[in-house]
């Protein structure tokens, strides 16, 4: 009995000896040689050529409806945003970038080019090149950014499920729109009218103007309207607001903000407060908006189309981006140019003086 027990006890050991090793073998080590800490934590750690973008290429385009700014800094965030996720121009990413110069016959022949190549996604900045998109390409994802309201400009149906091949971020929040009629209502009680010069040929444009009417009406704010067909008339509705508005307001229109300088300078010559949609306008000159950095709105869109790209999501299943956090941004150094004395009050309304204060 002794005998048979202690035979058991060595077979035991022998079999988890083999064992051990065989584990050992398994994890790419020797039987001899146990793991260390650092190896573990190499290990845990992918290197390059596990990333989910390695051995493979992509090809986007990109239909951008004019060169300005704000829409500039969507793309660059845009593709910042994949070259974080291991998407970079020049190594494994193809990009096809596409300009309409603001002419809408441009703008369809774009989409009709991008609908007749192959690409694994692509992309509309503002309304018009969007709209163009998802009226032409049927054989790609399609993501958006720099559109206002994408229901109404018939992109999608619903924000939360678009479904189809569609899906973006809107580059508006109605808030934002309140909170800067607040700040003027608020800040200039002379200010009785406000001019408003728009495109009333772009969708997004004349959404954000009917808000902004709402949001004046309430606080007995009459607006003008000027309207334009193109930017070279965006000067003259500038002038016609002399005399008759006691402010200039511009919602985020593609036209308008390509001629945004003549209206600074009208604005700045017969000390009238210019008030814009977008950053990107109030650092060129405009007083004040309440908005964001469309850097950050290209972002935010780029980390969307890496989700597409790399984890094979659906475009129709992912919800409609919105921008939700906003904040007062003031032009400090061009008050005095339009008479403006900058209040403590005006300041205070500043949550984010460090970079919200332009000075």
């Amino acid at each position: 009995m002794k005998k048979f027990t202690v035979l058991a006890l060595i077979l035991s050991l022998v079999l988890v000896v083999a064992a051990c090793g065989k584990r050992n073998e398994a994890a790419g080590g020797s039987a001899s040689a146990p793991s260390s800490p650092s190896a573990s934590q190499e290990a845990a750690s992918p290197s390059p050529s596990d990333s989910p973008a390695a051995g493979k290429s992509y090809k986007i385009a990109i239909s951008q409806i004019v060169e300005h700014p704000s829409l500039d800094a969507t793309r660059e965030g845009f593709l910042a945003a994949l070259k974080d996720a291991g998407l970079e121009e020049g190594k494994n990413l193809t990009v096809d970038f596409n300009t309409a110069q603001g002419d809408a016959s441009n703008n369809l022949a774009i989409a009709q080019k991008i609908a007749a190549d192959k690409y694994d996604l692509v992309l509309g900045i503002a309304t018009p090149s969007a709209q163009a998109l998802v009226q032409n390409v049927k054989n790609a994802p399609i993501l958006f950014s720099a559109v206002t309201d994408p229901v109404a400009a018939q992109i999608v149906t619903d924000l939360q499920h678009p479904g189809g091949n569609v899906t973006g971020a809107s580059d508006t929040n109605p808030e934002a729109t309140t909170k800067l009629v607040d700040f003027i209502a608020s800040n200039f009680p002379n200010v009785k009218t406000v001019g408003i010069v728009i495109n009333e040929g772009e969708t997004n444009a004349v959404v954000m103007a009917k808000k902004a009417e709402e949001e004046l009406s309430k606080k007995n704010i009459k607006v003008i309207k000027a309207p334009v067909t193109n930017t070279s008339e965006v000067k003259q509705a500038a002038e016609s607001l002399v005399g008759r508005a006691d402010a200039i307001y511009i919602t985020l229109d593609n036209m308008v903000v390509s001629g945004v300088d003549s209206i600074i300078q009208v604005a700045k010559k017969n000390k009238i407060p210019f008030f814009s949609a977008d950053r990107d306008t109030v650092e060129k000159g405009a007083f004040a908006t309440v908005g964001f950095k469309y850097y950050d709105h290209g972002y935010q869109t780029g980390q969307m189309a890496a989700d597409i790209l790399l984890n094979g999501k659906k475009p129709g299943d992912m919800p409609v981006l919105m921008q939700q956090k906003l904040d007062v941004i003031l032009n400090l150094k061009v008050a005095q140019e339009y008479g403006i004395e900058v209040t403590d009050a005006m300041k205070s309304a500043v949550q984010d003086q460090a970079q919200d204060l332009i000075q």
